[in-house]
C-alpha cells in the first residue's frame, strides 16, 4: 500500500483552489478557448476588479475552470454562496460581471434573468443518469436542465469542477488514485484484464478494443516500449480532445502512466497540434506539477515504476491523426502513413512496440480502474460499452460538448440535449465522424449511437464530431466542402487518394457551379469505390463517405443541380437567380442601399430592377425586402 499511502499524504497536504468552503463565497469562471473567444478573460478581470472595489476580495475566491460544454452560452460564471444551490450566469459581459458582484455577491440578490435556468429549479426524478459521485460532479448540480439531465460524464467528469492548472484540485477529486491502486494492488496483466472486462473501445475512429491493444503491446517483443496520446484532433467542427486537455489534463497524464505500467513502458509522448496553445500550456503545467510531486518520473509514489511524458507538437496535418503518420512525425519525418502490418503495437515509434490511444479513450481510464470494468461495461450497448463525447455544431440550438451513454439515439441527442433546430427550420441531416463520416437523413434520427448501428446507417462514429444541418443546407455543397478538406489534407503518397479525391472534387465543383452532367454521377460513384478500397490509410479510405452518403440519401438534389440547373436549397450561387416582382415592389430602396455591388437601380416609389450581369447572388436583397418583392429561383 506504499503508493496509496504516499498519495494520501500528498492529498492531505494539498491546497485545492476549487473546493466547497462552508464559510466563503466562490466564483468559478470558465476559461477555455471557446470562453476566451467570447470574452471570458475580460469578465474574469472585471470580477476581480469589482470585488476589490467593493472590499470583497478577501471574502470571495475567484477561480478558473474548464469549459463545461455549454459553449454557445459562454462566458459562464458560477456563483457559490455557503448553504445555497450554485447559480450559473450565462453570456456574461464585463458590465454584467460588475453587477453580479454588487447584487449577488454583495447583497445576496440573484439576477434571475441572467441565470441559465432563470432561477427555476423544479423537483426532478433523479436528474442525470445514476452514477457514482465521482462521475456526475457537474451534472448533479444542473440535473434539472435539459442540456445536462441526459448526459453521463465519465471522460469529462472533472471539467468545470477543477482548476486545470492546479494539481491539488485534481488530487482532491480522487486524482492519481487509480494509478496508486494499480501500483499497489494489481499486476500489469490484471490492469489489462480490467480494461478488457470494461469493453472500452478506442474513441479515435475505428473503435478497436482498448484492452486488446494494450495486451498486444505488452506481449510484443522489443524494448523500450512507448505510450503515445494522440491529441492531433483535426476534424472540422470537432473540439473534444482540446476541451478535455484544457479542462482536465491530469486525467490524461494519469491514464498514460497506468497504460505505461500495464504495457511495460517508461516513456510517453503527447502528440498535439500547435494550433491548441491553451491545451499545450496546461499540459506543460500539469506535467511539471506531476513531476514535482513524484507522480511522473523516477519511482512514482515510491514504487519501482518509472514513467515520464514529453510533448510533441504537430504542424496541423490532418493525416497525422493516422497512427503511422503520427509516428513518422514524432520521429522527425514527413507525416505520411505506411502500410500495415506491422502494426504499431509490434513496430511503432523508432521500430519499437508502441501503444497509441486518443485523449477521450485515456480520459475514461482512471474512472474505469477505480470503479471497475464491470461497472463501465454495464453502460451502453452489447458491443459498444460506456459513453461517447460529441461536439455538437452547426444548425442546433445548444451547440457545445456532450457526453452520453452509447445507444442513445440521434434524435435524443439533437432534440432532447441539443434543443432542436433554431429559427423554426426543419432538420435535414447530421454528419457523424467528421470528414470521414456520412450524412444521415431524417429517416435515421432514431438510429442508436453505437459503432455497429452507425456503420449500418452509412456513417461512422469517428472521433465524435456531430454537425447538424437544417433545410437550408445544400447537401451537394456539403459533399464538396468535405472533399475540399480531405483533398487538401491528403499527403499525396498513394495514387487512389491523391488523384481520387481531386477528381471527385472536380466533379462536385462542376455540379455546384451549374456545369454538371449526368455522367458525373457515374464517375463519382466509381471513383468513390476505388478510393475507398485502394487507398493506403483511413484518410483516403473514408474520404468518399460524404459523397457516398449524400448520393444515397439526397440523390434528388444532385439531379436537380444537373438536370434542372437549380439548387433546391438556394445555396449554390451559380444556380440561384434573383428578380424583383414589379407588382410587389413599392420602391422603398432598401434592397438598393444594401446591395454590396450596387447592381439594383430604380426611382423612389417605383419598381426596382436587378442588373443580372453585375449581380453576385449574395442574397442581401432577398433577406432585407419587407414586401416579399424579391423572388429567389
Amino acid at each position: 500500500m506504499k503508493a496509496l499511502e504516499n498519495l494520501h499524504t500528498l492529498a492531505q497536504n494539498a491546497s485545492p483552489k476549487v473546493k466547497a468552503d462552508p464559510d466563503k463565497m466562490q466564483v468559478l469562471v470558465g476559461i477555455a478557448t471557446c470562453a476566451i473567444a467570447a470574452g471570458a478573460s475580460d469578465v474574469e478581470a472585471a470580477l476581480k476588479s469589482a470585488l476589490a472595489e467593493a472590499n470583497l476580495g478577501d471574502a470571495v475566491d475567484v477561480n478558473q475552470v474548464g469549459c463545461v460544454g455549454r459553449c454557445s452560452l459562454e462566458p459562464l460564471v458560477e456563483v457559490r454562496r455557503p448553504g445555497e444551490a450554485p447559480r450559473l450566469y450565462v453570456a456574461v459581459t464585463p458590465d454584467m460581471a460588475r453587477e453580479i458582484v454588487q447584487r449577488d455577491l454583495g447583497r445576496g440578490e440573484p439576477i434571475v434573468d441572467w441565470l441559465i435556468d432563470k432561477g427555476q429549479r423544479p423537483q426532478t426524478d433523479g436528474g442525470a443518469p445514476t452514477a457514482p459521485d465521482i462521475i456526475n460532479r457537474f451534472g448533479r448540480d444542473w440535473s434539472h436542465l435539459d442540456f445536462f439531465n441526459r448526459q453521463l460524464r465519465i471522460a469529462l467528469r472533472n471539467i468545470g469542477r477543477v482548476d486545470p492548472e492546479c494539481i491539488d484540485d485534481y488530487l482532491a477529486v480522487n486524482g492519481y488514485e487509480a494509478l496508486a491502486k494499480a501500483l499497489d494492488d494489481m499486476t500489469p496483466e490484471q490492469v489489462i484484464g480490467e480494461m478488457k472486462k470494461s469493453g472500452l473501445r478506442g474513441r479515435g475512429g475505428a473503435g478497436f478494443p482498448t484492452g486488446l491493444k494494450w495486451e498486444f503491446t505488452r506481449k510484443a517483443e522489443g524494448s523500450p516500449k512507448y505510450v503515445i496520446c494522440n491529441a492531433d484532433e483535426g476534424d472540422p467542427g470537432a473540439f473534444m480532445d482540446r476541451s478535455a486537455l484544457e479542462g482536465d489534463p491530469h486525467s490524461v497524464l494519469e491514464a498514460m502512466a497506468i497504460a505505461g505500467y500495464a504495457v511495460g513502458s517508461s516513456q510517453g509522448f503527447v502528440y498535439i497540434r500547435a494550433e491548441y496553445p491553451l491545451a499545450v500550456k496546461r499540459l506543460e503545467i500539469a506535467i511539471g506539477q506531476a513531476r514535482e510531486k513524484g507522480l511522473l518520473g523516477e519511482n512514482i509514489l515510491g514504487s519501482d515504476f518509472s514513467f515520464d511524458i514529453e510533448i510533441r507538437l504537430g504542424a496541423g496535418a490532418f493525416v497525422c491523426g493516422e497512427e503511422t503518420a503520427l509516428i513518422a512525425s514524432i520521429e522527425g519525418k514527413r507525416g505520411m502513413p505506411r502500410p500495415r502490418p506491422p502494426f504499431p503495437a509490434n513496430s511503432g515509434l523508432w521500430g519499437k512496440p508502441t501503444l497509441i490511444n486518443n485523449v477521450e479513450t485515456l480520459a475514461s481510464i482512471p474512472a474505469i480502474l477505480l470503479l471497475g470494468g464491470d461497472w463501465y461495461s454495464s453502460i451502453g450497448t452489447e458491443k459498444s460499452k460506456g459513453t461517447k463525447v460529441f461536439a455538437l455544431a452547426g444548425n442546433v440550438e445548444n451547440t457545445g460538448l456532450v457526453e452520453v451513454p452509447m445507444g442513445m439515439t440521434l434524435r435524443e441527442i439533437l432534440f432532447d440535449i441539443g434543443g432542436g433546430i433554431p429559427g423554426g427550420r426543419e432538420f435535414k441531416a447530421a454528419q457523424t465522424g467528421g470528414p470521414s463520416g456520412g450524412c444521415l437523413p431524417t429517416s435515421a434520427l432514431d438510429t442508436p449511437i453505437d459503432y455497429e448501428s452507425l456503420r449500418e446507417a452509412g456513417s461512422i462514429m469517428g472521433s465524435g464530431g456531430l454537425i447538424v444541418m437544417d433545410d437550408s443546407t445544400c447537401m451537394v455543397d456539403i459533399a464538396r466542402f468535405f472533399l475540399t478538406f480531405t483533398q487538401d489534407e491528403s499527403c499525396g503518397k498513394c495514387t487512389p487518394c491523391r488523384e481520387g479525391t481531386k477528381r471527385m472534387l472536380e466533379g462536385l465543383v462542376r455540379i455546384t457551379s451549374g456545369q454538371g452532367e449526368e455522367m458525373d454521377l457515374v464517375r463519382l460513384e466509381r471513383l468513390s469505390k476505388v478510393c475507398a478500397r485502394a487507398s493506403l490509410c483511413a484518410l483516403g479510405q473514408t474520404a468518399p463517405s460524404p459523397v457516398q452518403s449524400t448520393l444515397r440519401h439526397f440523390r434528388d438534389e444532385y439531379e436537380a443541380h444537373i438536370v434542372e440547373k437549380r439548387c433546391p436549397a438556394h445555396h449554390c450561387k451559380d444556380l440561384v437567380h434573383y428578380e424583383i416582382t414589379d407588382e410587389k415592389c413599392v420602391g422603398c430602396g432598401l434592397c438598393k442601399r444594401k446591395c454590396p455591388v450596387q447592381c439594383i437601380a430604380g426611382e423612389p416609389r417605383q419598381p426596382h430592377l436587378i442588373d443580372q450581369e453585375r449581380c453576385i447572388r449574395c442574397g442581401q436583397c432577398f433577406e432585407v425586402c419587407r414586401f416579399a418583392a424579391v423572388a429567389r429561383q
